[in-house]
């Protein structure tokens, strides 16, 4: 990290958890001298991502908040965070779909955001393991003046998460038998080394069976997944055709993830498209 000075303050905090994450732990003196602000600017980020339960604060600077890999926070308690972040990604991800596309959506807080995204996308297969998602569509036809064209969709049976997703051996079968132009997919976490993770064993078998089915692996995720682990990978990077985030994720981590991936598209900030 050089002079960041201009930087927005979401891109500053997420460089500064990178920072936390990596080494373990930093110092306020020393993230002042990397980022070039002043003190007060770097206890102010570091206030703010103590609130977000991201890191915890201790004597001259902050170490990370250690999640058990297998904590699986629920659907509420996901669906109020960065909540402009998540509209940004799915307006972007929206625009990758096309009339009469089958595609999948999996569980999380940000399919559920691009869910309403498609409702004005005519002839949509949609096969989603997500209650909540399914509710998006089914509400959506039984408004008054509904019109033709509206989604068919499919719900696959399973055993309910904590996020409201339904995994599982009734799950895996159901989407076995099918195949999808696109997938859209919702991560708990995402790293170059453990890939796509999720802290759910039977969320991680069930993923896997969807980036088998897909044509196409879009995953939708914000900044913050970027450097979290879950208990299990289900997938690699190299499985993802495109990543769809948010432009608060920093320019340092833009490029490491276009080493690894073809297309990155970062929702309300410039594309970053890497080679096929």
């Amino acid at each position: 990290m050089s002079d960041n000075q201009n930087l927005l303050a979401e891109q500053r905090r997420a460089l500064i958890l990178d920072e936390v994450r990596r080494r373990g732990g930093v110092r306020v003196n020393e993230l002042t001298r990397k980022l070039n602000v002043s003190d007060m600017t770097v206890r102010r980020d570091l206030d703010a991502l103590a609130r977000q339960g991201v890191v915890e604060k201790v004597h001259g600077g902050a170490v990370p908040v250690v999640e058990a890999s297998s904590h699986e926070p629920g659907f509420e308690a996901k669906s109020s965070l960065e909540l402009g972040a998540k509209e940004a990604i799915a307006r972007a991800a929206a625009q990758l779909v096309t009339p009469g596309s089958a595609i999948a959506l999996s569980g999380g807080t940000t399919t559920y955001a691009l869910a309403h995204r498609l409702l004005d996308v005519p002839d949509l297969t949609v096969v989603t393991n997500s209650v909540r998602v399914a509710d998006v569509f089914h509400a959506a036809s039984r408004r008054p003046g509904s019109r033709e064209g509206a989604a068919t969709v499919v719900l696959t049976g399973g055993v309910r998460t904590p996020s409201d997703s339904l995994v599982g051996p009734v799950a895996d079968r159901a989407i076995d038998s099918l195949h999808f132009d696109l997938l859209f997919l919702g991560v708990h976490g995402i790293s170059v080394e453990a890939g796509l993770s999720t802290p759910n064993l039977a969320e991680a078998e069930t993923n896997r069976q969807f980036v088998r089915s897909a044509r196409r692996v879009i995953v939708i995720a914000d900044h913050t997944k970027w450097g979290t682990v879950g208990l299990s990978s289900f997938a690699s990077l190299e499985d993802v055709d495109t990543l769809v985030t948010d432009a608060g994720i920093p320019e340092v981590l833009r490029e490491e993830i276009s080493e690894h991936l073809a297309d990155l598209i970062v929702a309300g900030g410039a594309d970053v498209a890497g080679t096929d």
